[in-house]
């Protein structure tokens, strides 16, 4: 097309035109009301509809003393593409030994959208995890040929349950699945447990393992979304887990992984890379990504929140810094807990606050989706055959058959309930840092707001939209979703 030509003077006014539509697109509040849902601590209020039909009314210029919450639905930044958990072994073995009413609410909690909080992610393992009742493979020992390869121990619990859930959640879910470490006879230490290498002779095997679960997956009518590369790949556990360096996982990624997939006609399939700790995500993302043989069949970097375990900070910052680096690329929190199972601090509030924080905080750096650990538990926080034990939003008492519900359950519930698919995250900032927030525009054209109080105190602030406002009470130690 030749610059004045016809049909570009056409094409160049008709694009000043979009351009000045999208300027002057703005979100009015003009007749239109907010409804408040709240979960606080020290009270019954959860998930609990609290205030409705608030007016909004013109606030110009809010006062330096004024708490305030700014919302700017025009200003949108990633596509939102979920909320869920992990369906491990040890998720459906407590899940079988519920009574058959507390399995149909428990399936309801989580993934109805109406009765529950609208799961639409769900993560498994590749054969054993810490989370299984043992170590196992799906091939026998040495068959480098995968000959042997069949998912039948996962036919028992995990994949019923799996079923169950997508049904619940309406036939569809994101579901994507991580290996914690390769057969101990393709590793250097010839061992599945406390790290250990992949051995370059297995990389192949290796590749084509995880082309041999996504197809067994879905024959038993699971489709698989996506995949991790490894589950915490810079971690010696006493459990299931194996290293690999940023070169190695490149390199494994480039070479094998990547084209295998894409030759077995895979290669839509999400893949991840990372699968660990915020702390060293910026060195794993440049190390992949700026090669650009690897960074093609990379979907994104996945990450977890265990840097803060002993008690640092949680380097929320340093997911932005990927996203600024690779905005192309996705980030999905794959995986966080609160470790250290005690039976007597199910309900301790702390525990559902670092959800809410850490949730809104991903999200404003950029985060697409979020995935919690294990959906279910027991009373002894597994099972777990290394005794690491750990809690979960829901515990199954599997002494009484019933279900047990923590904090941490309903403030991921002020996320997922409300957040509809493809969302688009909007601009949402606090005056102050007694609050933190996050809000998505739903394509329905609401808007969901999340602002969490960690403070002692009851506060009052307004909700600002363009010049209009209104005014919202939050209660100590709580957590609201606001929709307008």
């Amino acid at each position: 097309m030749k610059i004045g030509s016809p049909v570009f003077l056409l094409f160049f006014c008709f694009s000043g035109f979009a351009q000045t539509l999208k300027k002057v697109d703005v979100f009015s509040t003009k007749g239109k009301t907010a409804t408040v849902f709240t979960t606080a601590e020290n009270t019954n209020l959860r998930l609990q509809k609290t205030q409705v039909d608030l007016q909004f009314t013109e606030l110009k210029q809010p006062m330096e003393t004024q708490l305030c919450v700014f919302v700017n639905p025009t200003k949108t930044f990633q596509t939102y593409l979920g909320i869920g958990g992990a369906i491990t072994d040890a998720s459906a073995e407590v899940f079988a030994k519920l009574t058959k009413e507390n399995q149909q609410e428990f399936l309801n909690a989580y993934y109805n959208k109406e009765k529950g909080i609208g799961y639409s992610i769900i993560r498994t393992n590749i054969h054993s995890c810490d989370f299984s009742s043992g170590s196992y493979t799906y091939v026998a020992e040495g068959d480098k040929d995968l000959k042997t390869f069949n998912i039948d121990h996962d036919k028992t619990y995990r994949i019923p349950l799996i079923k169950k859930a997508i049904a619940t959640a309406g036939g569809k879910a994101t579901v994507y699945a991580s290996p914690w470490s390769p057969p101990a006879f393709m590793k250097d230490t010839n061992s599945m447990l406390q790290g250990g290498k992949l051995l370059p002779e297995y990389y192949q095997a290796w590749a084509n393992y995880y082309i041999k679960f996504i197809k067994s997956y879905e024959k038993e009518g699971i489709p698989i979304w996506g995949l991790t590369v490894q589950n915490e790949p810079m971690a010696k556990q006493t459990w299931e887990s194996c290293i690999y360096t940023a070169e190695e996982e490149r390199d494994f990624v480039k070479n094998f992984l990547g084209p295998s997939l894409k030759k077995a006609g895979l290669g839509d399939r999400k893949l991840t890379v990372w699968d660990h700790n915020r702390d060293l995500m910026t060195q794993r993302a440049s190390t992949i990504l700026d090669d650009p043989e690897a960074s093609k069949y990379v979907w994104g970097i996945g990450f977890h929140w265990y840097e803060s375990w002993s008690g640092g900070a949680s380097m929320f910052e340093n997911v932005g810094k990927v996203h600024e680096m690779y905005p192309e690329k996705n980030l999905l929190f794959t995986e966080g807990c609160v470790e250290k199972f005690d039976y007597s601090k199910l309900q301790l509030w702390v525990n559902g606050e670092r959800y809410g924080e850490s949730m809104i905080q991903d999200f404003n750096n950029g985060t697409v989706g979020w995935t919690d650990w294990n959906v279910l538990l027991d009373q002894n926080g597994g099972p777990n055959h290394v005794g690491n034990f750990c809690f979960a939003p829901l515990h199954g008492d599997t002494r009484t058959g019933t279900l047990i519900y923590t904090p941490s359950y309903y403030y991921i519930g002020h996320f997922s309930k409300f957040i509809g698919k493809e969302a688009k995250r909007v601009s949402s900032v606090s005056s102050r840092s007694s609050l933190v927030t996050t809000s998505f525009l739903n394509q329905d054209g609401k808007v969901v707001t999340i602002v969490m109080n960690k403070t002692d105190k009851e506060l009052d602030y307004n909700l600002c939209i363009e010049t209009e406002a209104t005014s919202i009470k939050i209660l100590p130690h709580a957590i609201q979703t606001i929709l307008f």
